[in-house]
């Protein structure tokens, strides 16, 4: 099984951040999405675009994935997931949605608004991660 480490905002990661991960809200309620191919829900994240830092890459795939607009983004912590073989770093984002647009006719099919963590995760590791940042919000004020 993946297991993850979060690290704080002064760490230097080992390698490269590849993935940035942004649990997002709209209306008092946790955005989450489903992929065209899935079944599933996740949280927005996506790829680090070449020579594009993680605060640029967050803004984009919140865009590209929800459709937001409107919004202030948040650098939460760096984390990487050791999967046995290799051990990646990607950065965790909290983003506060003022506006949602439609959806960018992209990988996303919908975009769902919840009180709660769906049961049904694309990703597992998506549970601690969303743990993480609730912890973040209680202790920490944006």
């Amino acid at each position: 099984m993946d297991k993850i480490q979060f690290y704080s905002l002064d760490y230097i990661p080992k390698a490269p951040l590849i993935i940035v991960i942004i649990v997002s809200r709209y209306k008092n309620k946790w955005v989450f999405v489903r992929h065209k191919e899935r079944n599933t829900w996740e949280i927005p994240a996506g790829h680090i675009e070449n020579r594009e830092s993680s605060y640029t890459a967050a803004k984009r795939e919140l865009y590209e994935e929800t459709g937001a607009i409107d919004f202030n983004i948040y650098p939460i912590c760096y984390y990487s997931v050791n999967n046995g073989k290799t051990i990646t770093y990607g950065q965790l984002f909290y983003s506060s949605i003022a506006t949602l647009g439609p959806i960018p006719p992209m990988e996303i099919k919908e975009v769902k608004l919840m009180d709660y963590l769906p049961t049904n995760l694309t990703y597992p590791l998506q549970k601690i991660i969303f743990k993480n940042v609730l912890n973040y919000l209680k202790n920490n004020t944006i």
